[in-house]
């Protein structure tokens, strides 16, 4: 599934923040890396409070110095710098998919909001996520130098008992088996204080109904997570746990990850950003500015 990552690069090293995660996955994969640097319309200078690379020489130089540098012997990498000017950096990453022989991954820095137009219009991940159907893995920056070398030993997969939202189980099992990671499933069922929109108006109105309808749904989840863990057992994995837990499920995802230890979490998303996720509850962008463990979202076709 995944043998071909992309990883976008501008020069600057929260960017080369991604460079860990892929040249891991690389190895564990047995994949090829394309680096990439796509040189963008009045780019400015600086990005990051450092050198923004806006020449097609210096850049293609700078992708062969990192392909030396942060890869070790064996791995394929190769690189290429669009140096047709773009405007919209994210539309031109989706398309380079295509371009160059599809990358079935690609592994990217993920920095945190920075004001209004953040939350507005989205991080640049969550772009690429709205806008294409290959799966991202966003890698937040080390806290320091001393940070622990990447691995994803135990690997989290939030769920909501849907079809659609399994789309992300063969990712995680594929990741899995690669690592040899525990994987931890889990879904949240809302109490009658986080439940959204109509839902909450009607736990106002019917309390007692909707409370019983709640530990249906708890009850019900429970098998659930029983038959995913079958699934994964077949699948060859061993260490396979599951739970069920109540709240809002964008932060208790990220409480889950946390206390389960997890160095990877996977999502299926339909990708929406910015107002569009803000007003259908998306959980995936919520739980995307909670969190610094590396997010792997998986698109899911179609809308909610």
């Amino acid at each position: 599934m995944f043998k071909h990552l992309l990883v976008p690069l501008d020069g600057s090293h929260l960017a080369e923040a991604a460079l860990p995660a892929a040249a891991y996955l690389a190895q564990k994969l047995n994949a090829t890396v394309t680096l990439l640097h796509v040189i963008e319309h009045d780019a400015p200078e600086e990005i990051h409070h450092e050198r923004h690379l806006t020449d097609p020489a210096a850049a293609c130089a700078y992708l062969d110095e990192v392909a030396q540098r942060a890869f070790p012997p064996g791995v394929r990498v190769q690189s290429h710098t669009h140096d047709t000017a773009v405007d919209d950096l994210a539309r031109s990453l989706v398309e380079h998919t295509t371009e160059l022989a599809t990358p079935d991954l690609i592994v990217m820095c993920q920095h945190g909001p920075s004001g209004l137009s953040d939350w507005l219009f989205g991080h640049l991940g969550d772009k690429v996520i709205a806008l294409g159907q290959t799966p991202v893995l966003l890698v937040r920056p080390p806290e320091s130098p001393d940070s622990p070398a990447t691995t994803f030993s135990h690997v989290f997969v939030p769920l909501d008992g849907s079809p659609e939202h399994e789309q992300a189980l063969p990712a995680a099992i594929q990741l899995a088996q690669a690592c040899s990671s525990a994987v931890h499933v889990a879904m949240v069922i809302h109490t009658l204080g986080t439940l959204p929109g109509e839902k909450a108006a009607a736990g106002r109105l019917l309390p007692g109904t909707m409370a019983a309808v709640l530990e249906m749904a708890e009850e019900n989840a429970e098998a659930y997570l029983r038959s995913v863990i079958g699934r994964l057992h077949e699948a060859g994995l061993i260490s396979v746990t599951a739970e069920v837990a109540r709240g809002d499920p964008a932060p208790t995802i990220v409480s889950i990850a946390q206390r389960a230890r997890a160095d990877l979490v996977v999502l299926g998303t339909h990708g929406k950003v910015g107002t569009a996720a803000f007003w259908a509850g998306s959980v995936a962008p919520r739980v995307s500015d909670r969190t610094k463990i590396p997010l792997l979202l998986v698109p899911i076709p179609g809308g909610d």
